[in-house]
């Protein structure tokens, strides 16, 4: 007999989940094991992006065919949202604006705070009655598998156990209100054996069928060609940092990232983006994958997001001790995080809120990204960067003028 689940708090009980299903393995196993912990589930498909891509084709079409099929195959029901109109406003057009401004935004990030879990989450409560909202991200809550909505307790967000896989980076910005209602039946599994259970349920072709990739529900493309069709281009000059000599041309800063290697047409030497000059429209260009002027050791960043509550040491002696990274590939980095306010409860958004005083130098850190914070297993919070610190390349010529002011 298949065991039922369904969880009862506060006298209501939460037995109706939406599944978020986007056609891939893991939110087709996320919603075959609802299923099999005795849940109602429903499928829904966001459909958030319209526009073909350079070859006419519409990626959200075969996701929503992948996703109808795999519903029907698990005997639940099947429905298409759409979202595109919130998209468009609340992360598509957010990310052309910092695009023109000179600044790499993460719309990946965005979308979740503002499409998944919020505007999906609303939707399927209101319009299906749902009681929680799964997806099929690797992460995990407080809570473990049952919402919380109904008990008033604040639910922490928690890293998978397959760390590989790992997402909390991407749900930084996920209110507690939507947490509470939020189910992630995979965290407590490898990617390996999300397969193996998808293949043993018969759904090999899903099993089998590849990573997504790209910006968020639009995919994988040309960037160069797709962002021109949204930012008009801005010519501008790419200027050794060492030297101040104009070294080529560039049809925009929205083109470019910092970090990125700039394939300069004519030179054999590799340089790469170090800072861009938005009033200018020039390039600052380091000599060197590994140059100094790509290092820092301090961010700025802007109003935190603290998705359990503000940290007592924080707020308390205006000092966190944490974790940081702002790149979801890339390794945890201890970092010593304080308010730039005298009064840390009085947070304007207009100001640099915080700065991070890192373990070592990181590369690249990107003004648009966001600063993601660790303790352990917990994923407390975000900010958004605002600029990082002075660069080691910035902290060697300061300290040599000083030392020939000195002599």
């Amino acid at each position: 007999m298949k065991q039922n689940h369904s969880f009862s708090q506060m006298g209501r009980q939460i037995k109706r989940v939406v599944c978020a299903m986007s056609g891939g393995v893991d939110s087709s196993v996320a919603a075959l094991l609802l299923k099999q912990k005795g849940y109602e589930v429903l499928g829904f498909f966001m459909r958030n992006w319209d526009i073909r891509d350079e070859q006419g084709v519409c990626k959200a079409d075969q996701d929503a065919e992948d996703a109808a099929w795999v519903c029907k195959k698990l005997q639940i029901p099947f429905q298409e949202v759409n979202f595109v109109k919130e998209y468009w406003n609340d992360v598509f057009s957010e990310m052309i604006r910092d695009y023109e401004s000179g600044i790499t935004p993460n719309p990946d990030i965005l979308c979740n705070r503002h499409i998944k879990f919020t505007a999906l989450l609303e939707h399927a409560r209101h319009t299906v009655g749902a009681d929680a909202l799964a997806t099929g991200h690797y992460a995990r809550t407080s809570a473990g598998e049952f919402a919380t909505e109904y008990s008033g307790q604040q639910v922490r967000l928690l890293k998978a156990v397959d760390r590989l896989k790992d997402q909390t980076f991407f749900l930084s910005q996920v209110p507690q209100k939507a947490l509470r209602r939020t189910i992630f039946p995979l965290g407590e599994f490898t990617k390996d054996v999300v397969k193996k259970i998808a293949s043993s349920a018969g759904l090999e072709r899903i099993a089998a069928r590849k990573e997504s990739m790209g910006i968020c529900f639009i995919g994988k493309r040309n960037f160069s060609e797709f962002i021109a069709q949204y930012v008009d281009p801005r010519p501008g000059n790419f200027v050794d940092l060492e030297t101040r000599e104009v070294v080529g041309r560039h049809n925009g800063v929205h083109q470019w990232t910092v970090g990125q290697r700039c394939n300069i047409a004519g030179l054999a030497r590799a340089y790469f983006v170090a800072e861009k000059l938005t009033d200018s429209g020039d390039i600052l260009v380091a000599p060197g994958h590994d140059h100094p002027a790509l290092y820092s050791s301090t961010v700025h960043a802007g109003q935190p997001h603290w998705i359990h509550s503000p940290p007592e040491d924080f707020y308390g002696r205006g000092m966190l001790e944490c974790e940081f990274k702002f790149q979801h590939t890339e390794s945890l980095v201890p970092c010593v995080v304080t308010s730039r306010t005298h009064n840390p409860w009085h947070r304007s958004p207009s100001k640099n809120d915080l700065t991070v005083s890192l373990a070592n130098p990181l590369r690249a850190l990107t003004p648009g990204q966001f600063a993601v914070f660790y303790r352990g297993d917990e994923c407390l919070g975000s900010a958004r960067i605002l600029r990082p610190g002075p660069s080691q390349f910035d902290l060697d010529v300061d300290s040599c003028r000083t030392k020939r002011r000195e002599s």
